[in-house]
């Protein structure tokens, strides 16, 4: 009896995965919620709703098929704060709505290891089994959102509090996901301020066992910051892939800045490379910040001659520093809009307060992406959410050896496997 009600269980899952992926081949973004609820329902997960979170993830707001204009509160959104739907958001957690009749459940809602929102579920008496079904869901229903929302207005309508700059608009269509993962690797990113950012943006890619990290600081604060950037950016992608050296990475991108603007606008940025195997760090600084690691409750600046910034014509030459990571280190990518940037007493944020916030986070084993996400509500709250500068952080987390099996999932925030349970 219990082996024919496990094949049971099993054919209504693959039912319901099977179809949903045949039936969504050619449906819009806002056709998904309603896909999604039908074909969830024979499989005992009824009522489901696709809850996204907004740009600066402090809301999560429900998909529906036609959102509230930009700027404008959504109907029936949750807050991230002190809500079991936000806290199953922020720490990657299945989650009862209550307690005492879980009938309705909150499910994490993740592409990879990037956090997108959560699904509401309702599953009366749900067991391992059926919580092993919501996490497969939420697994394709992720695909599915993440596959349809570039050729989507609604997508950016919903998860918008407030209208967004041009140059804004040209970063965040560059970025790469903020948060990624391998058994060897943690990166995650934050950017802000989110709507108005004009001259930072951050990149990263992994090549076999090489991770390539690269920030930039644009000068300015208008459209022709975010041209710059997204020069440079592309610059640098067009010469890694070609085989290029780090040096000459930097050598081209003054080269084109130069060339494009005879010499007027300019980009800071720190480009680097870590071995995922041995983890040497290999770096160049146009202008820009060193690298700092966290390591333990300590920080470590390091030091190297940097060139001048990229768009002058002035980088012949071009240092490459080195540096050797020991296993649990964290490294940091930023701009100075983090540590410069002062309150309204005139008191800079800096490095200390930073290092001291990620260290003291770091503690309570919090994912990665939250830690940044806290770090970044944090300091907008100390700037009276004023800020003058864009203020960027890319994070590095490398083990040394690969990451102990479901490790790396805890770091980013995605549910636990329950596969052995089923």
């Amino acid at each position: 009896m219990i082996a024919h009600r496990d094949s049971a269980s099993m054919a209504a899952r693959a039912s319901m995965l099977g179809e949903l992926i045949a039936t969504t081949h050619t449906c819009t973004l806002e056709q998904i919620p309603g896909l999604v609820a039908e074909h969830a329902a024979p499989a005992g997960l009824r009522d489901v709703v696709i809850y996204l979170a907004d740009l600066q993830q402090e809301v999560l707001s429900p998909l529906a098929a036609e959102p509230a204009p930009a700027g404008q509160p959504q109907e029936a959104e949750i807050g991230v704060e002190g809500t079991v739907a936000g806290r199953s958001f922020q720490h990657g957690e299945i989650l009862p709505a209550t307690v005492r009749d879980p009938e309705q459940w909150w499910v994490p809602l993740v592409n990879g290891t990037d956090r997108l929102g959560v699904l509401r579920i309702t599953a009366p008496g749900a067991d391992a089994g059926t919580l092993h079904d919501m996490e497969l869901l939420a697994g394709l229903v992720a695909l599915l959102v993440v596959s349809k929302r570039p050729l989507s207005d609604s997508y950016s309508r919903l998860v918008r509090r407030r209208r967004m700059t041009v140059s804004a608009e040209m970063e965040w269509r560059l970025m790469p996901q903020r948060t990624f993962a391998t058994d060897q690797l943690v990166v995650s990113a934050v950017m802000e301020p989110a709507y108005e950012v004009s001259g930072d943006v951050y990149d990263y890619a992994i090549e076999g066992h090489v991770a390539h990290l690269a920030i930039f600081d644009a000068m300015g604060h208008d459209t022709a910051a975010g041209l710059t950037a997204n020069l440079a950016l592309t610059t640098l992608r067009n010469s890694r892939q070609s085989g290029m050296t780090p040096a000459q990475w930097a050598a081209r991108i003054d080269g084109e800045l130069t060339a494009q603007f005879g010499g007027e606008r300019f980009a800071t940025c720190l480009l680097a490379t870590l071995d995922i195997l041995s983890g040497e760090l290999l770096w160049v600084s146009c202008g820009h910040y060193p690298p700092v690691i966290v390591r333990s409750r300590t920080t470590v600046e390091l030091g190297c001659p940097p060139s001048p910034p990229a768009g002058l014509g002035l980088a012949e030459t071009v240092a490459e520093c080195r540096a050797q990571l020991q296993p649990g280190d964290r490294l940091l990518l930023y701009t100075d809009g983090i540590t410069e940037a002062r309150n309204r007493q005139g008191e800079e944020f800096g490095m200390e307060r930073f290092a001291d916030f990620l260290t003291r986070h770091q503690a309570d084993e919090l994912p990665v992406p939250e830690t940044l996400r806290r770090l970044i509500l944090h300091h907008l709250a100390y700037h009276e959410r004023r800020l003058r500068d864009d203020a960027t952080v890319l994070l590095v987390e490398w083990p040394g050896r690969p990451y102990p099996k479901g490790r790396p999932e805890a770091l980013t925030g995605v549910p636990p496997g329950t596969a052995g349970n089923t």
